[in-house]
């Protein structure tokens, strides 16, 4: 929740989860779900956001700790809505250990990384490296679990590399290695943990539904980074909580991981992963335009003609195959 959390969102899991395919909605409630769905791709965006803001007072495990805090609180409100507070005992050992990796990976990783990346890296182009997510999962599957890819799926991951090659170098190619920071490194970091988080929930967490195996990696994400948090405490001082922190660290945990995770899994369950999963294709877009309109970030033409690029690759990437 990528985070996601992309986006930081954590849409991956649910799209890794099986999901259950129910008639579509009646039409007078077509128009909500597909409104949420919407929404969701902007709190995303928005997830971006709040983290350059955060960054730039608090150290990577704390802000993640915190995040997590008021994200594991507002999934159990969501657990308690859907399938009831009981549920969270129904958990196999197998399925814990697995949750436990979910934890470290998609939650613990991923948020060190994003939070080092954004201390350096303007929150839009830090979105638009974060459009590989599906292209990086896509190739790890494919070299080591033998998922076959489609000539188009190819094309898309070729298209989005290129994409945010463009990005990185600031339109100057023969510049990668130069353009590679601290910031871009993280970011391809937590690139490759979201990835592999999304392939543990597709391998180890069947028949564990995506908000129940969401909770439990946040629980452990959040001791995780709870516990390497006590590191910094010397070091973080009352006057780093500013109201702007506290909003942005509300806005992460809850509307950024709890409330758009359970409205795509609503899109999931109601319309199928085919449709859903398109919604995706705009985090990107809103995490550049929101960086525009809120932080100032200048819109070059290298960023928006990478970003184009990389959006289009990603959309082959994420069509049926």
């Amino acid at each position: 929740m990528t985070t996601a959390s992309p986006p930081a969102t954590l849409a991956s899991a649910a799209a890794a989860a099986p999901v259950s395919h129910t008639p579509a909605p009646a039409s007078r409630k077509l128009w909500s779900l597909y409104l949420r769905l919407t929404c969701v791709p902007v709190l995303w965006g928005g997830t971006f956001i709040a983290g350059r803001v955060i960054s730039a007072h608090l150290p990577p495990a704390t802000a993640g700790f915190i995040r997590f805090v008021f994200a594991t609180l507002a999934l159990l409100a969501a657990l308690h809505f859907t399938e009831g507070l009981r549920a969270i005992t129904r958990i196999t050992r197998r399925q814990l250990l697995g949750t436990m990796a979910l934890g470290a990976t998609g939650i613990f990783a991923y948020n060190l990384l994003f939070f080092t990346a954004l201390s350096v890296l303007p929150a839009g182009r830090t979105s638009l490296i974060i459009a590989l997510n599906p292209v990086v999962t896509l190739l790890i599957a494919a070299a080591l679990l033998g998922d076959r890819l489609s000539a188009t799926r190819w094309l898309g991951v070729a298209l989005a590399l290129l994409g945010v090659w463009v990005v990185v170098t600031r339109g100057d190619l023969s510049q990668l290695v130069q353009s590679l920071g601290k910031g871009e490194l993280a970011m391809f970091g937590a690139v490759c943990a979201w990835a592999v988080y999304t392939l543990v929930g597709r391998k180890l967490l069947q028949g564990l539904s995506p908000v129940l195996a969401t909770l439990w990696a946040a629980i452990w994400g959040t001791l995780f980074l709870g516990l390497l948090a006590l590191r910094d405490m010397p070091h973080v001082h009352a006057a780093s909580f500013t109201p702007e922190v506290w909003a942005g660290l509300a806005f992460l945990g809850v509307l950024g991981t709890a409330v758009a995770f359970v409205w795509y899994y609503e899109g999931l369950r109601q319309l199928g992963a085919a449709r859903t999963v398109v919604f995706n294709n705009l985090v990107p877009v809103f995490g550049v335009l929101l960086g525009w309109l809120i932080l100032g970030e200048p819109l070059s033409a290298s960023l928006l003609a990478g970003g184009g690029l990389a959006i289009f690759g990603v959309f082959l990437v994420n069509r049926v195959k």
